[in-house]
């Protein structure tokens, strides 16, 4: 059965997500922020990441473990690096502010780096490390998450989706971002499955027993998700390594939680016992391309690198070469200018939020 689906206007999503921020206790400039994060996912085209989230950010603040009220602090700082303390608050909110610190950093001594501690699920790692493009710098952001996906020859749930960005100014043409998470495929992918009632793909899960499966339902049931590669003869102790090369920065490195003690996303699942660190972690940096080169011959080098990728020769009946954050730009303009469709499950799920919080509903 094909999806139903409610194509709503962008603005008018925006101050609902805005508003629903607010009854959860967030100060009218961190609701707008937090919001912004949100639909940033959904113009790109990243629903599993927009406000398909909005309720389980809500259940979590309900259930305490969100602070929406939330004061960040900066607890250890050098010339070019910072550990903030996110206060438990939206990690939509810490991140941002962090890779802000970050970008400030990077003007006065070429780069920044910060690491967060004590936050929360921060959305599309893509909204972080975008924010550096307008200073004509390089941006990256991590996060770790809940541990939903098993490492190479393992049954057991150790890592999370554990994404990763770099977004790369270019001249003429769009910026280069690289957004992927180092799992086969974010859990909001199967959520997405779950509500259109579809099958996965071969190689995103894995049953209980450690048999590939194409049940999105597996995963409750004990199940985990792969790690990039899938198997060990397709490479997945590549995604491996790359997974624990974004907990341990976003996690060990900023003590916050990492491995199986990330705390869960859903707010029904309790946290796990002698937790070595303060909420989920993430890492953000900056790095100034005039602090390598003059920025006008990098730009340029930048189209001339995305031209030629572009014209290269494709297999027959395929079409032709992406670049990293193309199909994202194209659904920007396109859902900008025409609306961003809502599957019915998460129009609905709005609906219910607004009527809970006595938010008027004008989607």
């Amino acid at each position: 059965m094909a999806a139903e689906y409610h194509t709503v206007n962008p603005k008018k999503l925006l101050e609902l997500t805005t508003s629903i921020f607010i009854k959860m206790g967030c100060s009218a400039t961190d609701a707008a922020l937090a919001a912004e994060v949100l639909q940033s996912a959904d113009l790109r085209g990243i629903d599993s990441h927009g406000v398909a989230r909005l309720s389980g950010y809500v259940r979590l603040w309900k259930a305490d473990r969100i602070n929406a009220k939330a004061n960040p602090k900066i607890i250890h700082e050098t010339a070019t690096t910072a550990t903030l303390d996110g206060d438990s608050g939206l990690g939509l909110t810490n991140a941002a502010k962090a890779m802000d610190i970050a970008i400030e950093k990077a003007k006065k001594y070429g780069s920044g780096w910060v690491a967060i501690q004590n936050s929360n699920h921060f959305g599309i790692a893509g909204y972080h490390a975008m924010k550096a493009l307008k200073h004509d710098m390089i941006g990256m952001s991590l996060t770790n998450a809940s541990p939903l996906v098993s490492p190479t020859f393992s049954k057991e749930r150790l890592l999370g989706t554990n994404p990763i960005c770099y977004a790369i100014p270019a001249g003429k043409c769009e910026p280069v971002v690289i957004d992927m998470a180092t799992s086969a495929a974010a859990n909001g992918k199967l959520e997405i499955a779950k509500r259109k009632n579809e099958p996965i793909p071969s190689g995103w899960l894995q049953d209980k027993k450690g048999s590939i499966s194409n049940n999105p339902d597996d995963l409750k049931g004990g199940g985990s998700l792969l790690t990039l590669g899938s198997t060990k003869e397709m490479g997945s102790h590549k995604g491996y390594g790359l997974s624990a090369f974004v907990d341990i920065f976003s996690g060990v490195l900023s003590g916050a939680n990492y491995g199986p003690w990330v705390p869960p996303f859903v707010s029904f699942l309790p946290l796990a016992p002698d937790m070595p660190g303060k909420g989920i972690g993430h890492f953000v940096g900056a790095m100034r391309v005039d602090g390598f080169r003059p920025i006008e011959e990098f730009k340029s080098n930048m189209d001339q690198w995305i031209h030629r990728f572009k014209s290269s020769q494709t297999i027959e009946g395929q079409e032709k070469v992406i670049i990293p954050g193309e199909p994202e730009i194209e659904m920007f303009k396109e859902r900008t200018s025409s609306g961003i469709p809502l599957i019915d499950a998460v129009y609905q799920d709005l609906q219910t939020l607004s009527n809970e919080l006595d938010v008027q509903f004008t989607i």
